[in-house]
């Protein structure tokens, strides 16, 4: 005789969750929203098809997602079929004119279509881009420093020099959802591999996005205790890093992340992309899935 009873219970929970949404449907209506897609979302088909559907309701609901993707499972499983081996210096692909013919082969035509399509599958219209489309990413040679204070050069791999808006507003305005390839070119032509967070960094500050969010392979940024730590302000989170709380692949995550808040992104939030619907619980919802980061 409970069956009856507990249906009533699902509605009424779905109903509540749906009036919790409501306030911020309104609050984002017709603002950007810069999502870095990446990690176990990207490779999981279940979490895939739902960052998809997330991506498209967002979209329904007046709001303008943009999606950032990254590829490096993807590219290293090409480059092992070619007999290269990866090379990484802090945390940057090493990158010769033959591995980035690779990852522009990989970024810019295969995982950029797949995602382009999921979004499509979906019921959105996505278009696919790289910096390269409209010149929109232009890029400069990366230099990291050395600890003999010289400079180690990656080959090509790209810091962001400029970003043209115009092209991804206007298909912002014609009803697409973009999905950007982190590929830059230079002032002569020459392509750089750009790493996926720094340009989604970069593009939610130049649109003036109201939202960065970045999914990862974790709960967001953790205590010692492995507890998830939330409300960051820039200056908690230098504290952090000075501690050894936030290292390893964090550091580039969060630094990007950082340099958007101050730039005046007004959230930023490092969310947990191996929970279904993560996207659609931080945008929507008062408790949200990850770290949240505050410009002040």
């Amino acid at each position: 005789m409970n069956a009856p009873h507990n249906h009533q219970g699902q509605a009424a929970e779905k109903a509540r969750i749906l009036a919790e949404a409501l306030p911020y449907i309104k609050r984002f209506h017709g603002r950007t929203i810069v999502v870095k897609f990446g990690g176990n979302a990207m490779s999981d088909d279940m979490l895939k098809s739902s960052f998809a559907r997330d991506v498209v309701l967002l979209k329904l609901v007046g709001m303008n997602p943009v999606v950032v993707h990254g590829g490096g499972p993807q590219i290293e499983s090409v480059l092992a079929r070619l007999g290269k081996k990866g090379e990484f210096i802090q945390g940057m692909r090493v990158t010769d004119a033959e591995t980035m013919d690779v990852v522009e082969m990989v970024l810019g035509g295969q995982v950029n279509k797949e995602v382009v399509e999921l979004i499509n599958q979906a019921g959105g219209r996505a278009v696919g881009l790289t910096g390269q489309d409209g010149a929109f990413i232009r890029a400069r040679k990366m230099l990291l420093p050395s600890t003999d204070n010289g400079t180690i050069d990656l080959g090509q791999v790209g810091e962001i020099e400029a970003i043209d808006p115009d092209v991804i507003s206007a298909l912002e305005q014609a009803g697409f959802i973009p999905v950007v390839a982190p590929i830059g070119t230079g002032a002569d032509g020459t392509t750089y591999n750009i790493n996926a967070d720094l340009v989604a960094g970069k593009l939610a500050e130049i649109l003036r996005a109201e939202k960065l969010i970045v999914l990862t392979n974790t709960e967001g940024v953790l205590d010692r205790q492995g507890r998830l730590l939330t409300g960051l302000t820039p200056r908690r989170i230098d504290d952090l890093v000075a501690k050894g709380v936030i290292s390893g692949g964090m550091l580039p995550k969060i630094a990007s992340v950082l340099d958007a808040a101050r730039a005046g992104v007004k959230s930023c939030h490092i969310i947990d992309g191996r929970v279904p619907h993560a996207l659609l619980l931080e945008v929507l919802t008062d408790a949200g899935v990850g770290t949240l980061i505050r410009s002040k």
